[in-house]
């Protein structure tokens, strides 16, 4: 980035934002919050469990350890839950942002815990993968164990329609048309802000079959 600005090309961050303070080095980012979403998703599980004071026990699949989004998601989601102390996360573990790894660890948070109450994984990857799981220890994922999801894949919205996943946070990857706006703007010399959130929303099961034939990936 100090090369490109030294020859004087101007960059534009896209997905991923870049450790460094100097915000010289770039004239916009663009891509998701993903704070928000682990916000967005907390603040459906506190809506879901209003009224109600019985403990809700929730297990957390975490992407890759370290990368943003993981990192993110988490504390996005602790941050809209902690507030009520009857949500209490019980097992929280790394899944890789895969299904294997998904299935693999919901094994284990099965085995060791008997009062699962809700999942929340960092992906819809490893949603499905723990869905798996959920379903070969014979229970009923979506109803005797909700399921929380972020990015909003096809197969996740299948899922929701079968009433296997709640709710899924949108992490939407279709960047380009927004990217190439604020290429010609800056191409332009025209001013840009900072940071240019992806256009993402929140679907629920009553949502997910209109939704569904629209879904681009």
């Amino acid at each position: 980035l100090k090369e490109a600005k030294n020859a004087g090309i101007p960059v534009i961050l896209t997905d991923r934002a870049v450790d460094s303070q100097d915000t010289s080095l770039y004239r916009t980012f663009l891509g998701s919050d993903f704070v928000k979403e682990g916000q967005e998703a907390g603040k459906w599980l506190v809506k879901e469990y209003e009224g109600t004071s019985d403990p809700v026990n929730v297990v957390e699949l975490q992407g890759t350890t370290g990368s943003a989004p993981a990192n993110d998601r988490k504390a996005g989601f602790a941050e809209a839950v902690k507030g009520d102390p009857k949500f209490k996360v019980i097992a929280s573990q790394t899944g890789d942002f895969t299904r294997a790894k998904g299935k693999e660890v919901m094994q284990a948070f099965l085995k060791s815990h008997k009062d699962i109450d809700v999942l929340y994984a960092h992906n819809d990857d490893m949603a499905l993968g723990a869905i798996q799981a959920i379903e070969e220890a014979g229970k009923k994922p979506g109803t005797d164990i909700k399921v929380i999801s972020v990015d909003g894949i096809k197969d996740a919205f299948v899922a929701m329609k079968d009433k296997k996943i709640n709710v899924v946070v949108e992490c939407n990857p279709l960047l380009g048309d927004q990217l190439m706006e604020l290429v010609k703007k800056v191409a332009a010399g025209e001013s840009v802000p900072r940071r240019v959130e992806v256009e993402e929303g929140v679907f629920t099961q009553d949502q997910a079959a209109a939704a569904l034939p629209g879904r681009q990936y």
